[in-house]
């Protein structure tokens, strides 16, 4: 991490050690782990929002260690709960990733992933900045040991035409399959036919870290929201449970998605 985000952390610890707490009694009173503390003060995992909030909250800072973390977002070139998640990606074991209109990041291809930011809403110079990013985190599921990937799809995503760019869904499916086959990535489609199910409130992914805690990710049109209250992910852990079960079987949906792209090229 970087210099600020080490100052950061420093003042965490420093803060901590002024109560004469250990890690297991500081994270009790805040509602986290010992070793969830130990991972934040310790440069392993970042400090979200909501863990800031806790502290802040419990230890009547007047939001201390929350405005921190604002500055920390404005030193930083990528959003703040951008670059939260994408430490976490980086270091998680097991990537559940649930996606109700787009090809997951992970999974995209440059054409697609520029199509994903289609519509006005940043310029050239931006796109270019976010595809870039975009395909260089998907680095780490080629690297010796990748994390599991295992995402589930609604069929939707597969269908949904990119207009006046003939051939994006092709290859986009195409790659996907391709990639599916991979052991460490797993792809399962929810079918149309499975009509109303709990995933069409909305995307999610949840993330397994090396110490066994888990932290998930939710977005929308405005922002992204970084998960790691134990209830919450609890509640994200069984929508993926039913979501999952809605899915059709790892072969049955490689099948698929290669009979979509054979569609989209006819």
């Amino acid at each position: 991490m970087g210099t600020a985000t080490d100052y950061v952390l420093e003042e965490l610890r420093l803060f901590r050690a002024g109560f004469g707490l250990s890690q297991d009694d500081f994270g009790r009173g805040i509602g986290y782990s010992g070793s969830h503390v130990s991972s934040v003060e310790t440069g392993c995992r970042p400090p979200t929002k909501e863990y800031m909030r806790a502290v802040d909250a419990h230890h009547e800072t007047n939001g201390r260690f929350q405005r921190m973390l604002e500055r920390l977002a404005q030193l930083d070139a990528e959003p703040a709960w951008l670059r939260e998640w994408i430490e976490f990606e980086r270091e998680a074991t097991t990537l559940r990733w649930f996606e109700l209109a787009y090809v997951p990041g992970l999974l995209q291809t440059d054409r697609y992933a520029r199509a994903t930011l289609a519509g006005g809403r940043f310029d050239v110079e931006d796109i270019d900045r976010i595809v870039a990013s975009r395909l260089e985190r998907q680095s780490i599921l080629q690297r010796p040991r990748p994390p599991q990937l295992i995402a589930v799809l609604d069929e939707a995503v597969l269908r949904r035409p990119v207009l006046d760019q003939p051939g994006l869904m092709a290859e986009q499916c195409e790659h996907l399959a391709q990639l599916a086959t991979a052991e460490h990535i797993q792809v399962h489609i929810v079918p149309a036919d499975a009509g109303m199910y709990l995933g069409m409130g909305g995307q999610f992914i949840i993330a397994e870290m090396p110490d066994g805690e888990r932290v998930a990710y939710a977005d929308n049109q405005l922002t992204a929201q970084i998960v790691d209250a134990s209830a919450d992910i609890a509640k994200l852990a069984k929508t993926w449970e039913v979501v999952r079960n809605e899915a059709l079987p790892r072969r049955q949906s490689i099948e698929l998605i290669k009979e979509v792209a054979k569609s989209w090229t006819c």
